[in-house]
């Protein structure tokens, strides 16, 4: 049992996918194949809510790589909300800000 969990809901007219728990090496392949389920044929932007998101390393932002690739395949956009500072971070030192859009959203 991994510590992560993936909520799918509907915020016409984009996908709104929730991502809480713990990203890491351990959880990173059932991370992917929820994830890549979860965005596969999608007709709409997605939207990542990772308020309760409190760890990934970069399994997971590979993984997070790789359902931009399949969302944009269909000309959408990932956008990545309520990131904590340190994993915030993460995206910046990797240069990942620039392939996501990032919303600090209240």
């Amino acid at each position: 049992m991994y510590q992560f969990s993936i909520d799918r809901e509907t915020d016409a007219p984009k996908m709104v996918l929730t991502i809480s728990g713990e990203i890491d090496l351990f959880a990173a392949p059932e991370f992917r194949e929820k994830l890549y389920e979860a965005v596969s044929d999608v007709s709409a932007d997605v939207v990542l809510n990772c308020r309760d998101l409190s760890y990934i390393d970069s399994s997971g932002l590979g993984i997070l790589l790789g359902a931009l690739k399949r969302v944009r395949q269909n000309s959408h956009q990932v956008y990545i909300r309520y990131l904590k500072d340190s994993i915030k971070k993460l995206f910046i030192i990797t240069g990942l800000d620039k392939a996501f859009v990032l919303e600090d959203v209240q």
